[in-house]
């Protein structure tokens, strides 16, 4: 038994002093150990959300979390073991895409990634879309998988940071999904216990985002930084907007789908793919595959061109147990909600302004994410067809399509579309749709 009580610990960070790493270890082990109940994890998060961590504890509690159980070696790989996170965003589905991208151009990419938060959804969400494809695979079949197909989205399996994984479903149910220090703690224990040489980080800004403030969203991106110097592992970190969907799709199925548009050349949203290349080109870059920017596109444009990408993703798809003929046959597999409702604006003008949040809020709503830890999703809900800020409308064009269930459901959305949009006579200003900051190399 841990020589300071759960209560002690919790005391401590409640009254604003600090612990010891010997003591951060002690909290993980417990929260991993099953020892802690979950009303204790949840006091501790909230006492972290009021009273922060400092630099240093922040690092120690990222490690302890990593030390919680295994860590993953690659080191029988030919090429770089490379990474990808984004701290969420309303249709967020970049990592889908942008593993098998990196996976054709020679890198290798085992992906620990979550389930949704909030109103933000969860890139394994999306993959459950698929029927059979298994979020959490055998150490085996999910190393065989990255071997063959160069890349691999799970989640953490029981002895992969297991104090992160009890402590993010939580976190889900007790308002602290957007606290900067668990935040950082639980992205980067992940990717170091995954074995991750290089990662970009994208930390998205705006009301679909966990951190809608740029100022904090800045500020977290330098606690990132200060926490993975010296870790080991190369870090580049992106500012990205979260001012309007990320892409024309907010609903695990519907994104996915975007997903295989994307990567199979039929048309899409072209911020989507533009902020999927950018990301993906600087990692080739980290990764030491690609001498430039400029080179690591054009890596990836044949990437896209060739098939090869596409082909990638059905290669893990089929290795994880999903669908082996995704790519010919996408209608068979993806499911489908019954009612599908077109939102029509009622005015003219431009879109100046969207409540991203409230959209995502309205994806849950359906069905599409959870209010409760291990709440069914209903994977076939959710918005298509999503305007973006800046579009000129005429009255009763659509402002986006609701995927529901039933027919009230469908209401509900609509008027919660309807209120997320403000409409106006002159364009907005542009919006810079991301930044990036210093990259802090391995060390």
């Amino acid at each position: 038994m841990s020589r300071w009580p759960a209560a002690t610990l919790i005391r401590t960070k409640r009254e604003g002093s600090r612990l010891s790493a010997a003591q951060w270890r002690a909290l993980a082990d417990g929260i991993a150990q099953e020892t802690w109940s979950e009303g204790q994890v949840g006091a501790m998060a909230m006492a972290v959300a009021w009273r922060g961590l400092a630099a240093e504890e922040c690092r120690d509690f990222t490690f302890a979390l990593r030390d919680s159980g295994r860590c993953l070696d690659w080191s029988e790989l030919p090429g770089p073991v490379l990474d990808k996170h984004s701290t969420g965003g309303v249709g967020d589905c970049v990592s889908l895409a942008l593993a098998p991208l990196v996976a054709a151009c020679g890198g290798y990419v085992p992906m620990i990634s979550g389930r949704g938060l909030g109103h933000t959804g969860g890139t394994l969400d999306k993959l459950e879309s698929l029927s059979g494809y298994e979020v959490n695979p055998t150490p085996e079949r999910l190393r065989r998988t990255v071997i063959e197909a160069g890349c691999a989205i799970v989640g953490q399996s029981e002895d992969l940071v297991p104090a992160d994984r009890r402590l993010y479903a939580v976190r889900d149910v007790t308002a602290t999904v957007d606290v900067p220090d668990l935040i950082v703690a639980s992205i980067l224990s992940k990717k170091l216990a995954g074995g991750a040489q290089a990662l970009v980080l994208d930390i998205k800004t705006g009301s679909g985002a966990q951190t809608p403030d740029a100022a904090d969203a800045a500020a977290m991106a330098a606690r990132m930084q200060a926490v993975a110097a010296g870790s080991g592992l190369a870090l580049a970190v992106a500012l990205t907007d979260m001012g309007q969907v990320l892409g024309r799709e907010a609903g695990n199925a519907l994104e996915l789908r975007a997903i295989l548009d994307l990567l199979t050349g039929r048309p899409g949203c072209p911020r989507l793919r533009g902020l999927t290349l950018e990301l993906a080109a600087r990692l080739l870059c980290l990764g030491g595959i690609a001498a430039g920017h400029e080179d690591a596109l054009t890596r990836l444009e044949h990437a896209l061109q060739s098939g090869a990408a596409a082909e990638r993703f059905a290669r893990m798809v089929a290795g994880l147990g999903g669908p082996h003929d995704l790519l010919e046959h996408p209608q068979r597999f993806l499911p489908q909600a019954p009612v599908q409702r077109r939102v029509p604006a009622e005015d003219g003008g431009f879109v100046q302004a969207l409540d991203v949040r409230a959209l995502g809020e309205c994806v849950v709503d359906l069905g599409g994410g959870r209010r409760m830890p291990g709440a069914v999703i209903d994977h076939a809900v959710g918005l298509a067809e999503v305007r973006g800020r800046g579009e000129a409308l005429a009255r009763g064009e659509v402002l986006a399509v609701v995927h529901a269930r039933n027919e009230a459901d469908a209401d509900r959305a609509a008027a919660a579309v309807h209120a997320a949009f403000t409409l106006g006579e002159r364009a907005p200003v542009p919006v810079t749709p991301w930044c990036w900051l210093p990259t802090v190399p391995a060390e």
